[in-house]
C-alpha cells in the first residue's frame, strides 16, 4: 500500500505526501527493480520485501540527504520520515531556549543508535549538530561506524561509543567534562522476547500476509526488546539522569505507549526535574511523542547554547 496523500508530519519534514518514485528512483537506480503499481493503480513497492524496504530507504536518503546508506541482514529498518519528524520536533524544543531560533552548535546524544544511525545522520544533515550514538553491541557499531565511513565528512560530525556497561545508560558514555544540549532516544519497546514475536504477528495481521512471510520489521533483541520494556529503560534513564543533571540540558526520549507516562511524570517529579514536556508527534494516522525533562532553569539552559 502506497503512502497517504497528505501525512501531518511536521512542516520541516521533506517527506511530505506520496512517494516520487521518479525521483527516488533517479536518485537510486537500483529501486526501479521493485516499483511496481499497487491495489489502487499506483506505483508503490512491497513493504513485506526487506530488499525493496531497504532499497527505499538507500533512496530517501540519497534523495533528500545525499546519504549512502547501508544496514546489515537482520537489523531494524528505520521508517525514515518518522526519524526524521523526532529530529524537527527537538529542534523546536530546544529553539525554545534560544529566542525561536533553532540552534547550530549543538551536541546531541543519541542513547541506542542501532546498526542504521538514523537520528545522528539525519540531524546532522539538516542541521549540523554533533552526535554522538551509543550501542551495546559491537557489531551495531561496526555497522554504525560504515555508514559514516562511507560518507565524507561525517566523522567531523558523528562519532559512536560502545556501552560496555549492560545497566547502564550515560554512565560509561558521557566522558569527564563532556556536555550536551540535548539526548535523545528509541528505546526498545517490548518487555520480552514473546511480546516482540506478538508484535510482529500483529504486523504481519495488519499488512493481511500470511504467517510465513519474511519481515521487513525486524531487529536485534536489544533493538526490540528489554527486561521491563520502555517503561523500565526510560525509567532506568530518569534514575540515571539527576547524575548528569548539570551536563546534559535536555533529556527526550520516546513513549510508544501513552499509558506510561503518567508513572514517569511520576517518577521525574520524585527526580526534582525543573521542566517535564511531553511532545506530541503525528505522523498519518500514528500518534507518537517524546518526553522531555530538564535539571535546569531557563536562563541556564539559555546559556548553554550560547556557548
Amino acid at each position: 500500500m502506497n503512502k497517504p496523500a497528505a501525512n501531518p508530519f511536521h512542516p520541516r519534514n521533506r517527506h511530505q505526501g506520496r512517494y516520487d518514485f521518479a525521483a527516488l528512483t533517479a536518485a537510486h537506480p537500483p529501486l526501479a527493480d521493485k516499483v511496481r503499481p499497487n491495489g489502487y493503480g499506483e506505483l508503490s513497492v512491497d513493504f513485506a520485501d526487506p530488499q525493496a524496504v531497504m532499497l527505499l530507504n538507500q533512496a530517501l536518503l540519497k534523495l533528500f540527504y545525499n546519504l549512502n546508506w547501508q544496514l546489515p541482514e537482520g537489523y531494524l529498518t528505520p521508517p525514515v520520515p518518522g526519524r526524521a519528524d523526532y529530529i524537527h520536533a527537538l529542534a523546536d524544543l530546544l529553539a525554545t531556549d534560544n529566542g525561536g531560533v533553532i540552534p547550530r552548535d549543538v551536541d546531541v546524544m543519541d542513547i541506542g543508535c542501532g546498526a542504521n544511525c538514523i537520528y545522528p545522520l539525519i540531524g546532522h544533515a539538516e542541521y549540523g549538530w554533533r552526535f554522538t550514538g551509543t550501542e551495546i553491541t559491537a557489531e551495531a557499531i561496526t555497522a554504525a561506524n560504515h555508514i559514516v565511513a562511507s560518507n565524507p565528512g561525517l566523522q567531523r560530525g558523528i562519532r559512536l561509543r560502545r556501552q560496555k556497561q549492560a545497566e547502564a545508560i550515560f554512565a560509561g558514555v558521557v566522558h569527564k567534562n563532556e556536555r550536551y544540549q540535548a539526548v535523545l532516544c528509541n528505546p526498545p519497546f517490548h518487555a520480552s522476547a514473546e511480546e516482540a514475536a506478538a508484535g510482529s504477528q500483529r504486523k504481519v495481521r495488519n499488512l493481511g500476509l500470511k504467517k510465513n512471510t519474511p519481515l521487513n520489521f525486524g531487529g536485534q533483541h536489544n533493538e526490540l526488546w528489554c527486561d521491563g520494556g520502555e517503561r523500565r529503560f526510560i525509567g532506568r534513564m530518569i534514575d540515571e539522569s539527576v547524575a548528569f543533571a548539570d551536563r546534559i540540558v535536555w533529556f527526550t526520549s520516546l513513549v510508544s505507549r501513552k499509558e506510561n507516562l503518567p508513572a514517569l511524570r511520576d517518577q521525574l517529579r520524585d527526580a526534582e526535574a525543573y521542566e517535564v514536556r511531553i511532545i506530541e508527534m503525528a505522523q498519518g494516522q500514528k500518534q507518537s511523542r517524546f518526553l522531555a525533562w530538564t535539571f535546569l532553569p531557563e536562563a541556564g539552559r539559555a546559556q548553554r547554547l550560547k556557548r
